[in-house]
């Protein structure tokens, strides 16, 4: 058995009157994400951290913000494709973990909804997706409510 780490990490600006889009689902806030696609944080670190297991450069690179196909996209298409690379590759999903990190809203209610819909796009069981939520402590761009950041850990097997 083949076993490979890979690291996610991204950052998003948070600007009044835009959709709060997360782990696939949408959260009720007064801020949302500026980006290109949808802004989904922890769904762009997770793609990082299973391609960057495999050994497949980064979402950037598959999924270029400069690129008109991906404006506005649903991250949860992009995770999907992901999972496609990485399978056509011989990878599987062991586990993710991943950790936000923003002061509001309050993300504890809404994570088993978040790991129930990152476990169907991934087609792994919901036991193999963390998911924790973390302020800053009032310090940073975090601390001060302008931006979002997450980071994502994953683990896959091969053959």
């Amino acid at each position: 058995m083949n076993f490979r780490v890979g690291q996610g990490y991204d950052v998003h600006q948070l600007a009044e009157g835009l959709p709060f889009i997360l782990g696939g689902i949408p959260i009720p806030h007064s801020h949302g994400m500026v980006a290109h696609s949808d802004g989904d944080v922890l769904l762009h670190a997770i793609c990082d951290a299973l391609l960057g297991a495999a050994g497949m450069r980064d979402i950037g690179y598959h999924f270029p913000d400069t690129s008109q196909d991906f404006k506005n996209i649903d991250s949860r298409i992009l995770l999907r494709k992901t999972l496609e690379l990485i399978t056509a590759q011989g990878w599987r999903i062991a586990n993710i973990d991943a950790t936000v990190c923003l002061q509001k809203p309050k993300l504890l209610p809404y994570i088993p909804q978040m790991q129930q819909t990152i476990a169907e796009d991934l087609q792994v069981t919901i036991n193999q997706i963390s998911i924790k939520a973390t302020t800053t402590e009032r310090l940073g761009f975090v601390g001060r409510e302008e931006g979002i950041a997450t980071h994502a850990v994953a683990l896959l097997l091969g053959e």
